[in-house]
């Protein structure tokens, strides 16, 4: 197995960009920040960053978009009401599974 050169020049010019991400607010932020809404704002990026990165993983982790949806759905409306995490998790999946179980042996009754 062999490494092609341009592969290293990729590793280095991602390593390089996490860097200068993670160290330029040290570098440049000297004292506490004290502003309300910049604390809000940086309180709130870990959800945003969660949210971008499950949302669509959850609408392409079936080989069905409209079952993925419909899990999806579900735990939406769990979550609201406030259910823990995993009758959550469970009830996406269980709906998900009634989804399947509808599209492939009911829907094709009726078509």
């Amino acid at each position: 197995m062999t490494i092609r050169p341009e592969f290293l020049l990729y590793l280095l010019v991602m390593a390089l960009t996490t860097y200068i991400v993670r160290a330029l607010p040290l570098l440049l932020i000297k004292k506490p920040v004290r502003n309300k809404y910049v604390l809000s704002f940086l309180h709130y990026i870990p959800f945003a960053v969660l949210a971008v990165m499950t949302f669509p993983a959850a609408l392409f982790a079936t080989g069905n978009i409209y079952t993925a949806a419909f899990g999806l759905a579900v735990a939406l409306v769990l979550a609201f009401f406030k259910r823990p995490l995993i009758v959550v998790a469970l009830g996406a999946s269980g709906g998900v599974l009634l989804a399947e179980i509808f599209v492939q042996y009911v829907l094709p009754l009726w078509v």
